[in-house]
């Protein structure tokens, strides 16, 4: 087989399949400038896969010719796609006589796209889990093989359930795997009327609207971690927002309303108590130092 991955979502189903299947080559995102220097770093899936001894492919758009020419030659029965970050061309996705089968983190055809993990816990979903699948040139749309469900922990954060679901999605690719090779599995057609997309984060997907209920904004701050993280301005600069617990307080929304227990911040409806939270060029601190250290007031507007 052919594996291809990015992000490290893709780690754990790499490191399970090459312990149990031969991996003919990795494929992955070309090294990016990343960080506050923009130093030049390779993918997570590039790191592990060259200390697994495994041929490493980079190309800057699989629908080049030169590379669908060069996986041809592989001649991989089977391409199993985790969290690459690329369509695939008709052309690539014929290759495999088995087939390409992707991982995807969501309860297809819920939250197809770029970030199922964020868009499910910020709008609040209960359940989620994996789905294997079948891929066709849409995105996120092919016959469903196989699916996991989850639970959302109350206070889980996109980080921490990211990794659970990378988890689960590795064990589901290995049953995906055994199923097709013995010819055991059933595609089923997705429910085009069940469909929703989850796009790919900015920046500004961060910003607070204090005129939201408070339970809403509770669920972006856990959704956007670790990134791009929950952020609101004060004095014409942003703070980011780690950690926030639902109250009852009533105010203005944006009014520092209490600094007893933690920072209280009133909303459309009830109120948000901030723990843990980052001024920028600053350092991440609990919410009594923040408090002391800038001088914060009650009846400031944040926002």
């Amino acid at each position: 087989m052919v594996f291809m991955g990015t992000a490290p979502f893709s780690l754990l189903a790499l490191r399970v399949l090459s312990a149990s299947e031969k991996v003919a080559a990795v494929v992955t995102q070309p090294d990016r400038p990343r960080g506050r220097g923009r130093k030049v770093s390779p993918p997570p899936v590039k790191e592990f896969a060259t200390d697994l001894g495994l041929p490493v492919l980079q190309p800057e758009r699989v629908k080049d010719q030169d590379f669908i020419s060069l996986l041809k030659e592989l001649h991989p029965e089977l391409i199993v796609v985790a969290a690459f970050g690329q369509i695939l061309p008709s052309a690539l996705l014929e290759i495999p006589p088995l087939g390409c089968v992707n991982v995807h983190p969501s309860l297809l055809p819920k939250y197809r796209g770029a970030a199922p993990i964020n868009w499910a816990i910020i709008k609040g979903e209960a359940r989620t889990g994996v789905t294997t699948y079948l891929m066709d040139e849409g995105m996120d749309t092919g016959d469903i093989l196989l699916v996991q469900e989850a639970e959302v922990g109350r206070d889980e954060t996109a980080q921490e359930l990211g990794e659970r679901l990378a988890e689960l999605g590795a064990k589901l690719l290995l049953e995906t795997i055994r199923g097709l090779k013995e010819g055991t599995l059933q595609p089923i057609p997705q429910d085009e009327e069940g469909a929703s997309y989850a796009p790919m984060l900015k920046k500004d997907d961060g910003l607070i609207q204090w005129e939201w209920e408070a339970h809403q904004i509770r669920n972006q701050i856990r959704g956007m971690i670790p990134w791009p993280v929950a952020f609101t301005l004060w004095g014409g600069k942003r703070i980011k927002i780690y950690q926030g617990i639902t109250g009852d307080g009533k105010g203005i929304p944006g009014e520092v309303i209490s600094l007893q227990r933690a920072i209280e911040v009133a909303c459309g409806e009830r109120s948000l108590f901030i723990k843990e939270l980052q001024m920028e060029g600053g350092r991440r601190m609990g919410w009594d130092e923040f408090a002391r250290g800038h001088r914060l007031t009650l009846g400031e507007r944040l926002g």
